[in-house]
């Protein structure tokens, strides 16, 4: 991979959950950045790596060093995390003391595999924040760049906002 690629970690959460209509319950499936990109005609070089699949209120502090583990040692100057809204900004948090990148971490609040999802538009707005950010840690939701120190969930609005 050259110097201007792209690593696309995955982690799960909402984004890759599948829903089973006859129990009623969600479950992370495959990524779905593949399909996204595709559909998007995305043509700028990336890497697709799985961390691990699990809703992000299911991670722990050894997952969040795996996560920060696969940034420090990509090659790549640009990460992309999908990860779970719950937690998103802990991690993001995490990850703040490591230079020389570009990482962004982006989620959904629908499943992309649903009709009505805000999946497509997230990474893409991601992608594009990558692409013109210099090198820090941010989270991209709702069509706005945060900054993970001032960022939280809005859980009852369903929306990411800054303290």
């Amino acid at each position: 991979m050259s110097d201007n690629g792209l690593l696309v970690l995955t982690t799960g959460g909402t984004i890759d959950k599948v829903y089973f209509d006859a129990k009623s319950e969600f479950t992370t499936g495959e990524s779905e950045f593949p399909e996204i990109a595709r559909l998007a005609q995305v043509q700028m070089p990336y890497r697709l790596q799985s961390v691990f699949r699990k809703d992000s209120l299911d991670m722990t502090d050894e997952d969040r060093e795996a996560i920060r583990e696969a940034v420090i040692s990509a090659v790549e100057p640009r990460v992309l995390i999908t990860h779970g809204t719950d937690t998103m900004v802990e991690t993001a948090r995490r990850l703040l003391d490591i230079t020389g990148k570009t990482i962004v971490l982006t989620g959904a609040m629908q499943p992309s595999r649903m009709r009505l999802t805000d999946a497509p538009f997230n990474v893409g707005f991601a992608l594009g924040a990558l692409q013109s950010l210099p090198e820090g840690v941010y989270v991209a939701m709702n069509g706005q760049i945060l900054d993970p120190r001032k960022a939280r969930k809005n859980r009852e609005a369903g929306r990411f906002e800054t303290d």
